[in-house]
């Protein structure tokens, strides 16, 4: 991630930094001629610096999460599952001791679908059913610090299957809980945001939810 230690004036040069970075990393993909190829490697340089510059990390930590990807970029998917009892909705507490909503990056061989089922089950222990999505965002434009990849967060309401399941800690979650949305903890941010809870609060109580998407 890239922390932003700027006013939101100067969030623009992040941005342009991050497409600078897409543009020559497809150049590099697809380009045959040398001359072009060094251009394109130029300019992925010149963007790392100036994440480097905006971000305050140095630039060699930049380049191994900014300039380390091959072939034509595309968005990273992160599934968030949305699970309600007694219009409570479940969060898990984090080592850091935030909480946020189960979920994570979707692995190459799973769906949004199995992707949201396997992360449930082992940062709550709960076996779920995916029942709908209530929606597909662009995380930078709501969450922070921006990241200097694209990602898309897919929020996944379920339902429980197994109520009876003992919770066992393990390496990412500490504890589960259910919460009121007037009662929320201390939020992961940087993976779900109190207006992103509502909304799947909000997607809960409607009979007929269109999924929302940026």
């Amino acid at each position: 991630m890239i922390e932003n230690n700027n006013s939101d004036q100067e969030n623009p040069w992040l941005k342009w930094a991050i497409e600078l970075q897409f543009i020559s990393q497809a150049g590099i993909t697809y380009s045959k001629d040398p001359f072009d190829l060094e251009r394109f490697e130029r300019i992925r340089e010149i963007s790392a610096e100036i994440m480097s510059l905006k971000s305050g990390w140095s630039l060699d930590k930049v380049k191994n999460v900014f300039c380390n990807e091959t072939g034509f970029q595309t968005p990273k998917l992160d599934t968030r599952a949305a699970i309600f009892r007694d219009n409570k909705i479940l969060l898990v507490k984090e080592n850091n001791g935030t909480w946020s909503l189960p979920g994570g990056w979707v692995d190459v061989n799973e769906s949004i679908k199995s992707n949201t089922i396997k992360e449930v089950k082992e940062e709550s222990g709960f076996n779920v059913k995916p029942l709908n999505l209530i929606a597909v965002q662009d995380r930078n434009n709501h969450n922070k610090p921006l990241y200097a990849y694209g990602v898309c967060k897919v929020f996944v309401r379920c339902e429980i299957l197994e109520e009876d399941v003992e919770f066992i800690p393990n390496i990412e979650t500490t504890e589960r809980n259910f919460f009121t949305v007037d009662s929320l903890p201390v939020l992961a941010t940087e993976k779900n945001t109190e207006e992103q809870i509502k909304l799947c609060f909000k997607a809960n109580s409607s009979d007929h939810w269109k999924t929302i998407f940026d």
